[in-house]
């Protein structure tokens, strides 16, 4: 396991080497992803707070996607148009939904945790291991954007049809999970309990859900062009929402916080939606 764990990511950065050497314009992408990120950790070492990367996650794609509609000629290609509209709805949303729920409320328990870790050296390492870390995920998450507007428009293909089905499924469960669960927060006399009404009595984590579903939709507008080498993409995304940054690392506080939540582990599905199983409900 600790083998794959080198082996893949070199893998995978030497295929967006390769690529980059023949597509110089995808390299131009990551210059422009990376150059955000540097403006927006310096402000963030003004306000000593790295949480606004968050917010940025959504935009980030959604700049580098309309980067490359315009480097190639993509305003005469109609899936291009329709590729970076679906992904300014998701990231405009997503940014928003993330800036406002995080205002006023200082900065996140993990970043806290990484500071206090490093001390002074905080605000040089935080560039290096949150800031370009999460530029190079996002470069390499974002290829399927790429190859989908890169080949000429000659017709509208089954794949895309899929794709964009399949985008509104994945966005409306991440909008609509965000929303029932900010309403549930907002009633006090919700503090404590868990939230198992709506989309959360069928998945513990809709918005993550619906979050990865919607890149299996991006895929197969890339798909439609004969870019099918790119599901790198969506495994990735779905990997890092289910074992690393979604699911594996919020679940470890709530289990931790909450004592109803491990019965509301034993019968709903913490990824997937189901029918949950039968028992005692948790609120």
């Amino acid at each position: 396991m600790k083998f794959l764990s080198i082996l893949v990511p070199v893998l995978v950065l030497g295929l967006m080497s390769v690529l980059s050497y023949q597509y110089p314009s995808l390299l131009g992408g990551f210059g422009l992803i990376a150059l955000a990120l540097t403006l927006l950790w310096l402000y963030s070492v003004k306000l000593q707070d790295t949480s606004i990367i968050d917010s940025f996650w959504g935009m980030g794609f959604v700049l580098v996607a309309w980067y490359w509609c315009w480097l190639n000629n993509g305003l005469q290609n109609p899936r291009a148009i329709l590729l970076c509209s679906l992904v300014s709805i998701w990231g405009i949303r997503l940014s928003l939904h993330i800036t406002i729920r995080n205002h006023g409320k200082g900065e996140d328990y993990r970043y806290q945790a990484f500071r206090a870790a490093h001390g002074t050296s905080y605000w040089w390492i935080s560039y290096f291991r949150v800031y370009l870390l999460q530029g190079v995920l996002l470069w390499i998450i974002a290829v399927p954007l790429f190859f989908a507007q890169y080949t000429s428009f000659t017709t509208w293909q089954i794949a895309d049809v899929y794709g964009v089905v399949i985008w509104l499924i994945g966005f409306l469960f991440e909008a609509i999970g965000d929303w029932q669960l900010s309403q549930f927060k907002k009633n006090p006399a919700n503090k404590g309990y868990v939230m198992d009404k709506g989309l959360w009595k069928y998945t513990r984590h809709p918005n993550y859900f619906g979050d990865a579903f919607l890149w299996w939709g991006y895929f197969l507008l890339a798909v439609s062009v004969g870019a099918s080498w790119t599901i790198f993409s969506p495994i990735l995304m779905t990997f890092l929402l289910m074992k690393v940054s979604g699911v594996a690392l919020l679940e470890q506080k709530l289990v931790e916080t909450k004592p109803e939540y491990k019965e509301y582990v034993e019968k709903t599905s913490a990824f997937f939606p189901r029918i949950p199983k039968q028992g005692k409900r948790s609120s």
